[in-house]
């Protein structure tokens, strides 16, 4: 049996190189056509798809699921979870969660992928259980970063942790372009002896080594993996799909998936990228590749946040300083993996403790929430005097943060009842509850032809 692949292309690749603006307009012309191809699965929605279609797109994030799934019946689905922070930036209460998971299979998700920032276990346990109860596959990737700690054996425990959890497969979740091709092929290896099942590498072309980490899992026992159409692929996105399945043809690992067809795919989105480029949406920066993804550790969409904050501050020439800042912050958070939530959070405070020439003069409320344990717990623990420093007298909590929160789906429902026009509203409004209702009310207006500038004055938002 030959490797399996991911088609990234309608959700990561276009996260990775134009900040998630690939409209559904521009995906269904030839979805149709990728669904004849026979990839393993499609990944199609999470990660920021979410945020994207309400924010900037003007589109239903629910409505885009339904069409993909109707124009690729053929193709398993995948999406993107951060699991107990489900498509948000906070932890959500077990009920939301489990509607969530609920909603997003019944209109048509089979493969959800779950991670945890931390690679905490507990922070996976009801995305996991949800997924399942389902029918859903329940894919749990685990958060790849370098440091002391995260050695083969780390992984592998993890690993185990989430087979007995229930997981239906792993995920080796290079989200910052780190790992290296021999790195790739142990990792590998260890894990398809420890665990009895599927292992997936998802990696990025940041550093330039993507593709060879991908042959050398593949020789170690990978079964799958993620790549992206040509057009959307290297720099900041995935290994070409193309080129891959050209590698591997004739020899044991052959994908048995079609070049020529796979040239049609490719020709619609070679005019994809020119009207990105001609639009400025594509950035040729982001196309090139970086080696010091490998020196400073840090995702590639974390650099340009750090300089764009420096930019605002006027304190550009801070940007080395800050860099070397980062991985001291990170340590100071027991060593983190760098991934959203956690790259943005320790990035913010790498760039206060640099402009504020004192380390932890100011401390934001998501770096306190961290050392608090509100976030989970850290992969190694955190030094006592530096938690009281940030602390003070407040003790951090040691149970799964979830198990905090009250059931909050009802309370989310009153809110935003005056906007509900199909049950999924409650989660989008769940997610981006600042963002949510002016997208609800575009939607209306849309809809009833209403004067968006008439009688706003006499309208309740909820907050």
């Amino acid at each position: 049996m030959g490797v399996k692949i991911v088609e990234t292309v309608l959700r990561d690749a276009h996260q990775s190189l134009i900040a998630t603006r690939m409209s559904i307009d521009e995906m269904i012309p030839i979805m149709q056509e990728m669904d004849k191809i026979g990839y393993y699965a499609a990944e199609v929605w999470g990660g920021a798809t979410f945020d994207a279609c309400i924010r900037f797109l003007d589109e239903d994030p629910w409505e885009r699921l339904r069409i993909i799934r109707r124009e690729m019946p053929n193709t398993k689905l995948q999406m993107l979870f951060r699991g107990q922070n489900m498509l948000g930036y906070r932890h959500y209460a077990d009920d939301v969660l489990e509607y969530f998971v609920q909603k997003t299979v019944a209109n048509g998700m089979d493969i959800i992928r779950i991670f945890d920032a931390l690679n905490d276990i507990r922070n996976l346990h009801s995305a996991i259980h949800a997924a399942k109860k389902e029918g859903a596959h329940a894919q749990v990737a685990m958060s790849f970063t370098l440091g002391d700690v995260f050695t083969d054996e780390y992984y592998v425990n993890y690993a185990k942790q989430c087979e007995s959890e229930g997981a239906d497969s792993i995920c080796i979740k290079d989200m910052a372009a780190l790992i290296t091709p021999y790195r790739a092929a142990s990792l590998t290896k260890a894990l398809k002896e420890n665990i009895s099942i599927p292992v997936d590498l998802h990696t990025h072309y940041t550093s330039g080594l993507a593709s060879m980490c991908l042959l050398k899992a593949i020789e170690n026992g990978c079964d799958i993996v993620d790549t992206a159409m040509s057009p959307l692929a290297n720099g900041t996105s995935h290994t070409p799909t193309e080129s891959l399945v050209a590698a591997l043809k004739g020899t044991e690992y052959d994908t048995g998936l079609d070049l020529v067809k796979l040239t049609e795919i490719r020709s619609y989105f070679m005019t994809l990228r020119e009207k990105y480029i001609k639009n400025g949406l594509l950035d040729p920066k982001v196309l090139a590749c970086d080696a010091n993804a490998l020196i400073y550790q840090v995702p590639g969409g974390m650099l340009s946040n750090l300089l764009s904050q420096l930019k605002q501050a006027g304190k550009e020439e801070k940007f080395e300083e800050v860099l070397r800042e980062v991985p001291k912050v990170r340590a100071d958070a027991g060593n983190i993996p760098l991934v959203t939530p956690s790259s943005q959070i320790v990035g913010s405070q790498a760039v206060f403790n640099v402009l504020k020439g004192e380390r932890y003069a100011t401390v934001t409320k998501e770096f306190h929430d961290i050392i608090a344990g509100k976030y989970g717990k850290t992969p190694t623990p955190i030094d006592p005097e530096f938690s009281k420093k940030i602390l003070g007298d407040e003790q951090p909590i040691t149970c799964r943060p979830a198990d905090l929160l009250e059931p909050e789906l009802e309370k989310l429902r009153m809110e935003c009842a005056e906007w509900i026009e199909q049950e999924e509203d409650v989660l989008t409004y769940a997610m981006f509850p600042k963002v949510a209702p002016k997208f609800f009310e575009k939607r209306r207006n849309k809809k009833y032809g209403v004067d968006p500038n008439a009688d706003a004055q006499n309208r309740v938002h909820p907050v």
